[in-house]
C-alpha cells in the first residue's frame, strides 16, 4: 500500500449500475461482505441468491426517471452497465454515452461523493507500442471502442463541473459468472478438444481477475477523493504468452490438447467475411487483436491507488474455468451477447469437430 490511508470504510450506500451483469454481481457480493447497504440498476432481472440483501430496481439507464430514482440515499456510485461490443451499433451509442451521461448529471444533481466509471483498454485501439500508459492517444476501434472513448471524455467534463469521476480502465477481466467468449474456449477445453490461435501465440496478452477489479474499485471509492479522481489502467501483473497461459486450461480439463497456432492474416481476412456474414461470435477488436500484444502499465495504479493484483492469467483463467465447470448445467441452453451466458459459437461449432 502507498502513504494514502483508507477514507470511508464505514457502511455506505453504494449504486451499481448493470447490478446483475458479471461485473455487477461480483462487486455487489464485495461491498456486502464488507459491510455496505447496495442498490442495484439493470434492464435484466437479478436472479441471483443475494437480491433479498440488495435493493433492485429494474430500469433502463437510458431512462433519466429510473437513474433519478436509483440515486435516492447513495453516496457513491460505480457505473458499469454498457452494451457489449455484439449489441447493435445504436444501442452501443445510447447505452454507452447517452446512458452514461444521464448517471453523471443525476449523480451531480444528487451530490454523490463520486462516481466511478468503467471504462476498458478498448479506448485503445490496436496500439503500436506496450505497455500502453494512461496518457497514450486515444483509438477506440469499432461502435464499442468508440463509445468508450466519448464516454471517457464526458467524465472528464463533469470532473470540470466538480463531480469526482475516476475512471478504470480494465483489461479484460474473468472469474465466477464469467462467459461470453470465454465460454467458447472453455466449451472446447471441457469437450477434450484443442483451441486455435491466431498466429504463433508468443504474443504477451494481459487478463484480469475479477476479484482484482473490485479491488481496484474500492480503493477509488475508499481513498482520499483528490487521489483518485484521475484514470487507472487495472490489469494482471504476472502474465506470459497468449500460448502459455491459455495451455493451462486445456492442461487442467486433462485430455491432452494443445493450442493449435494458424497464421494470423488469412485468419483475419477469414474472420472478416465470417463476421459481415453474422456467421462467427467473434467482433474486430478481438480477431485484430488477438494475436498482437496487448498489456498495459498497472504502475501508476500501483503507486499512486496502492493496487495490488493478487491473481496472474492463470489462476484468473483456470479459476474462471473451474466454476464453468461447476455451473454448467444452469447454462448449458443459453446464449446471448452478453458476458452473463455463452455466445452462440456460429460456424466454429462446424470447427470444433476438427479439434
Amino acid at each position: 500500500m502507498t502513504d494514502n490511508t483508507i477514507q470511508n470504510t464505514a457502511s455506505r450506500n453504494y449504486l451499481v449500475t448493470g447490478g446483475a451483469g458479471f461485473l455487477g454481481i461480483n462487486l455487489i457480493r464485495y461491498l456486502l461482505a464488507r459491510g455496505h447497504r447496495v442498490t442495484s440498476l439493470d434492464i435484466a432481472d437479478f436472479t441471483y441468491p443475494e437480491k433479498d440483501r440488495v435493493t433492485v430496481i429494474k430500469g433502463d439507464i437510458r431512462d433519466m426517471s429510473a437513474v433519478d430514482h436509483s440515486m435516492q440515499g447513495i453516496d457513491i456510485v460505480v457505473h458499469t452497465a454498457a452494451a457489449l461490443p455484439l449489441y447493435k451499433r445504436e444501442d452501443i451509442f445510447s447505452t454507452d454515452i447517452d446512458g452514461l451521461e444521464n448517471v453523471l448529471k443525476s449523480s451531480l444533481q444528487h451530490g454523490v461523493e463520486r462516481m466511478i466509471h468503467i471504462s476498458s483498454t478498448a479506448v485503445y485501439g490496436i496500439p503500436d507500442h506496450h505497455p500502453l500508459i494512461e496518457t497514450d492517444q486515444l483509438h477506440g476501434v469499432g461502435p464499442y471502442g468508440e463509445a468508450k472513448v466519448r464516454a471517457e471524455q464526458s467524465c472528464v467534463e463533469y470532473r470540470e463541473k466538480g463531480l469526482c469521476v475516476p475512471v478504470i480502465r480494465p483489461k479484460s477481466f474473468i472469474g465466477p459468472e464469467r462467459l461470453g467468449v470465454f465460454a467458447l474456449f472453455y466449451d472446447w477445453a471441457k469437450d477434450g478438444k484443442g483451441f486455435p490461435m491466431l498466429g504463433s501465440g508468443n504474443n504477451r496478452y494481459q487478463f484480469l481477475d475479477v476479484e482484482d477489479l473490485c479491488d481496484a474499485i474500492y480503493l477509488t471509492a475508499t481513498l482520499d477523493r483528490a487521489t483518485v479522481n484521475d484514470t487507472f489502467n487495472i490489469g494482471a501483473k504476472v502474465f506470459t504468452t497468449m500460448r502459455e497461459d491459455y495451455q493451462v486450461v486445456l492442461d487442467d480439463a486433462g485430455f491432452g490438447k494443445k493450442i493449435v497456432p494458424f497464421p494470423a492474416k488469412p485468419a483475419i481476412l477469414t474472420l472478416r467475411l465470417l463476421e459481415a456474414l453474422h456467421l462467427s461470435p467473434l467482433y474486430k477488436w478481438v480477431y485484430e487483436t488477438a494475436s498482437t500484444d496487448s498489456f498495459v502499465s498497472i504502475e501508476k495504479a500501483e503507486r499512486i491507488l496502492g493496487y495490488q493484483p493478487r491473481f496472474s492469467n492463470k489462476q484468473a483463467l483456470l479459476r474462471n474455468y473451474k466454476w464453468y465447470l461447476e455451473h454448467f448445467n444452469e447454462f448449458a441452453n443459453q446464449t446471448g451477447v452478453s458476458h452473463r451466458v455463452p455466445w452462440k459459437q456460429g460456424i466454429l461449432k462446424v470447427a470444433k469437430m476438427f479439434f
